[in-house]
């Protein structure tokens, strides 16, 4: 089994990431979704942030920690927005994206990609850590339950 390692990710890795980003809808999809719902909007972010135009996110990677620093395809990664939370206004460290792929399933990197990203936003001042998942995304919300988050709030849509 792979080793992987974790870091904070800089410009040169957009690439890569915007590479794994279609991993988040690699699951059963809502009907009137596209797959690209369900990243195009966190690609065109992780670009704004590597250009310095998202002073409030942060981004964590991880990689195989056998290839060289010139090839270090991005395995996984987490990417936090700190806004203000949408009920009490305090300071909130928001998981716009985890998913890492899928030569890291099962290997802890999600998780520990996600506790890494919980330290540095209540390092940031966040007191609270918040994220959306979709009700079908079963292996999503097992995580998310097994590390202690609580399913708050169901968001319904209807389609006209």
């Amino acid at each position: 089994m792979a080793h992987f390692i974790t870091r904070e990710a800089v410009a040169a890795d957009v690439a890569s990431i915007v590479a794994l980003l279609p991993r988040l809808a690699d699951y059963t999809l809502p009907p009137n979704r596209t797959s690209e719902m369900f990243w195009s909007s966190d690609a065109k972010l992780v670009k704004r942030w590597a250009d310095g135009g998202e002073p409030d996110v942060f981004v964590r990677i991880a990689v195989d920690a056998e290839s060289s620093d010139a090839d270090q395809a991005v395995v996984g990664v987490a990417i936090v927005t700190i806004k203000p939370d949408h009920f009490s206004s305090e300071p909130n460290g928001h998981l716009e994206v985890l998913c890492v792929a899928p030569a890291a399933d099962g290997s802890g990197t999600g998780k520990k990609l996600l506790a890494e990203a919980e330290v540095e936003a209540k390092a940031r001042g966040a007191q609270t850590m918040s994220l959306h998942v979709l009700g079908n995304n079963q292996r999503a919300r097992h995580v998310y339950e097994s590390v202690g988050y609580d399913e708050e709030m169901i968001r319904a849509i209807k389609f006209l």
